[in-house]
C-alpha cells in the first residue's frame, strides 16, 4: 500500500500561484501513477492532471492546460502541482491519487487517496 498526504492549499486572489504537494510513504512511489483530482461540493469529482511512474509523459484536463504543470521527485516521494493564473473556478479539495496504471481520468479507478487540501480563489 501507499499513504498519501496532500499540503499546500490556501486562500489566493485570482492570477496567483500555488503549489501543492503529495507526499507518499509505504511502497515506493516510483511504482504509481500519480492523478490530481479536484471536488467541488455538489459536484462530480473531476479529473486535473497525471504523470506516469517515470515522471516523462503527463495529461491534463483541458481548463488547466497551460496554467497548470505536474511534477515529480521519486527520490523524495512526492508528486507536485504548480498552478499559475488561478481562476475563481479553480476553487475546490485537491486530492492526489494513485494507481499501479497509467492512466485513467476516471476517479473510480484509482486504489489510494489522499485526504485532500482546501484551493480558495477569490476574484
Amino acid at each position: 500500500q501507499v499513504q498519501l498526504v496532500e499540503s499546500g492549499g490556501a486562500s489566493v486572489q485570482a492570477g496567483d500561484s500555488l503549489r501543492l504537494s503529495c507526499a507518499a510513504s509505504g511502497r515506493t512511489v516510483s511504482r504509481y501513477a500519480i492523478a490530481w483530482f479536484r471536488r467541488v461540493p455538489g459536484k462530480e469529482r473531476e479529473f486535473v492532471a497525471v504523470i506516469n511512474m517515470s515522471g516523462d509523459s503527463t495529461a491534463y484536463e483541458d481548463s488547466v492546460k497551460g496554467r497548470f504543470t505536474i511534477s515529480r521527485d521519486n527520490a523524495k516521494n512526492t508528486v507536485y502541482l504548480q498552478m499559475n493564473s488561478l481562476k475563481p473556478e479553480d476553487t475546490a479539495i485537491y486530492s492526489c491519487a494513485a494507481d499501479a496504471v497509467y492512466y485513467y481520468r476516471d476517479y473510480d479507478h484509482y486504489a489510494y487517496w489522499g485526504q485532500g487540501t482546501q484551493v480558495t480563489v477569490s476574484s
